[in-house]
């Protein structure tokens, strides 16, 4: 035994990448990818990705060039996925409704040498290349036209645009194969739901792994239709673009997401999964009766990006929806916990089975392990689903780090071993987790600790609620105090007021944790991927004064 071990055949490279040549060998005839009256099959996709990875090298991209990409979920996106990594490149997505500023700062810190930008986008685009400083290079710019829009001129005959640069590329050409499994792959940019985004860097182990894992809890078949509801600039779809050519789905892509175009195109497509926050199930739960469309057969959501509350989830699956609930961050690059059913719980009344789902689970098969640990001595909370800590993580497809930060890499990624995500939860005695708050979210109240996540959940089974998230507001007395930032159904009672919201609060929760302030707005502010950003809210509770509590 002591002679044997890693050898030349069996310590090849892991990479997601030969999913998609294995896909063209066993699926080739099957719809890879579908966009209004376009298709293509798996032979076509690959093929494509080929051409779009022999023509980057054609342009002088090579191994650990930076390419980016500014695009909604179009066909050319799901092709990003493949062919700029089959050039050696790492692929960086950006996200689709940041400002120009942000944009620049991107560019500048990533160093990117070519951008695929959306004609909707290119201004924002081109004021993001006039913000970069006089002396840094800007990256080519190519356009991916979209036939089916019809507001945006043609480009001109002699700009190089993303089906004009296939035309130049090999579809016969030999991928470039990373020379170490470790290999950088993928850059993504935190969301943003801080102001302070960090460089996330993936190799090709790490989404080989999640790529499988994630297929393998979810218990997706062969051949499913999968509809993009999910940003594929969001931590690159979940691992789902690589995932969709190991089962052979259809990619249905969506360039607008609202409630009447899900339903429609489920229907019409006989879509089966899809992914999106619980912003998503929102919008579906609350969509009017005159949008709704009966389901084609049984749909299967997986959802994740924030705690979704169980009112939510109850609403969702009441209209036919299985919802599968999992927890990951642009660190793990996909979900690395699942709230693993168990078949007794189905016999429980539809309020509890929503309670135990909106839990976020146990760890993923590839995940070697997960833990809850206290802040100040890094020993293992209780678990009695109450004492809170800081949940840490450990597994494949844990990032690399950050790029050029070397201080923010060692502070999540501990000599320990473990990964420190930065979220605080519980552990319920049953061992599976539950997520109470970003560490910085949660309120302190006369020395109590608040999860607003749990106020939230709460605020949700307010008939007139749409939305709610709670923040801390400075208080003369109890130091903070909930506040809550609401937005109520379209067609709910215009009467509904503050005092309504705080008396219907003190009835289904202790009185320490019942918000002192409820401010009412039309529309929560949200980063794309649909989490709430709670430091906006914050800094506009702030902004009220501190409120005047008593003991």
């Amino acid at each position: 035994m002591d002679k044997l071990g890693a050898n030349h055949a069996n310590s090849c490279a892991l990479t997601p990448l030969g999913f998609l040549e294995r896909a063209a060998t066993v699926y080739g005839d099957c719809h890879s990818v579908v966009y209004h009256d376009t298709a293509f099959t798996w032979s076509q996709t690959f093929r494509r990705c080929l051409r779009l990875a022999s023509a980057l090298v054609s342009l002088g991209i090579s191994r650990r060039d930076i390419v980016s990409v500014l695009l909604p979920n179009v066909p050319a996106m799901y092709e990003m996925h493949f062919g700029v990594p089959m050039s050696g490149a790492v692929l960086n997505s950006i996200n689709t409704r940041l400002d120009a500023r942000t944009v620049a700062v991107l560019l500048r810190h990533s160093g990117s040498k070519l951008i695929f930008v959306d004609p909707a986008l290119l201004p924002v685009l081109r004021d993001a290349l006039s913000l970069l400083p006089s002396g840094h290079p800007a990256p080519r710019v190519i356009l991916v036209e979209d036939p089916h829009e019809n507001e945006f001129p043609p480009a001109p005959a002699t700009t190089l645009t993303y089906e004009r640069l296939l035309e130049k590329g090999d579809p016969e050409f030999a991928w470039v194969r990373p020379a170490s499994e470790w290999d950088p792959m993928i850059l993504n940019y935190t969301s943003g739901t801080t102001s302070a985004p960090k460089g996330v860097v993936h190799c090709h182990r790490g989404i080989f792994l999640i790529t499988g894992e994630s297929l393998v809890d979810w218990a997706v078949p062969p051949r499913p239709t999968y509809l993009w509801t999910l940003p594929m600039f969001h931590a690159n779809g979940w691992s789902f673009p690589w995932g969709m050519a190991v089962v052979g789905g259809t990619n249905v892509c969506l360039r607008r997401v609202d409630a009447a175009e899900v339903y429609d195109t489920i229907a019409r497509r006989g879509v089966t999964h899809l992914c999106g926050a619980p912003v998503v199930l929102n919008m579906l739960a609350n969509a009017p009766e005159g949008v709704r469309k009966p389901l084609p057969g049984k749909v299967h959501i997986l959802t994740a990006g924030a705690p979704p509350p169980a009112a939510v989830l109850y609403r969702t699956e009441a209209l036919g929806f299985e919802v599968r609930h999992g927890y990951g961050l642009t660190e793990t690059a996909g979900l690395v916990l699942s709230c693993a059913w168990k078949g007794e719980w189905d016999k429980l009344p539809a309020s509890e089975r929503a309670r135990l789902k909106a839990r976020q689970g146990v760890r993923t098969p590839g995940m070697t392990d997960v833990d809850i640990v206290d802040g100040e001595t890094g020993r293992s909370v209780p678990r009695d689903g109450s004492t809170m800590g800081e949940i840490v993580l450990r597994g494949g497809c844990i990032t690399l780090g950050y790029l050029k930060d070397d201080a923010a890499t060692k502070a999540a990624i501990r000599d320990n071993g473990w990964f420190y995500t930065g979220d605080v939860g519980v552990m319920h005695p049953d061992g599976y987790l539950e997520i109470r708050d970003r560490s910085k979210d949660v309120i302190i109240s006369g020395g109590e600790n608040i999860s607003s996540v749990e106020v939230e959940s709460v605020l949700y089974g307010h008939p007139a609620v749409n939305e709610a998230a709670v923040v801390a507001r400075p208080d003369a007395f109890w130091g903070e105090t909930p506040c809550a930032f609401v937005s109520l159904k379209p067609g709910a009672p215009g009467a509904v007021t503050a005092a309504d919201v705080i008396a219907w609060s003190r009835e289904r929760m202790p009185h320490y944790m019942v918000p002192k302030t409820v401010v009412f707005r039309d529309e929560l502010p949200k980063t794309s991927t649909g989490k709430v950003q709670k430091y906006v809210l914050r800094n506009l509770a702030k902004e009220m004064g501190p409120t005047r509590s008593k003991m």
